[in-house]
């Protein structure tokens, strides 16, 4: 490879996607210090279902931005803890329709007091226009 096709100048620290990389593993373990017992995806789905009620699992992926294969682990690992439950669809019975269980719904009060706090941490470095710029920003990039 010649010198004009590697560019020396590339620094990856200055690189969006390493550092939005970097931003989301330094948020996950804020998130695991303060959420006992649930991932973030697995938070993620249980706060859209609380939001929504029940929900085909497809849906709720699109909704939770995971693909099939992802929000069909979650739904399982929660089903294991007995966080959600798998209904028929009333009005498509080729439809699974996920809900939370008295256990889950119990549990998403106060992890959803939990994802604050990780929330808070994630964002302490910045000043609050700072925080509500970076999350505009965020937002335009999805």
């Amino acid at each position: 490879m010649s010198d004009e096709t590697c560019p020396r100048d590339y620094q990856l620290n200055a690189q969006v996607g390493f550092n939005l990389r970097r931003a989301n593993q330094r948020h996950v373990a804020i998130f695991q210090k303060h959420v006992d017992g649930l991932t973030p995806t697995q938070f993620a789905a249980m706060a859209r279902v609380h939001e929504l009620g029940p929900i085909s699992q497809n849906r709720l992926g699109r909704l939770t931005a995971m693909d099939s294969a992802t929000i069909k682990g979650v739904v399982e690992r929660l089903l294991a803890k007995s966080l959600v439950a798998l209904n028929p669809d009333p009005d498509d019975k080729r439809l699974r329709l996920v809900s939370l269980t008295a256990e889950g719904e119990a549990l998403i009060g106060a992890a959803t007091e939990q994802a604050l706090a990780a929330r808070m941490d994630t964002l302490a470095p910045l000043s609050e226009a700072e925080a509500v710029q970076l999350e505009a920003l965020l937002a335009k990039l999805v």
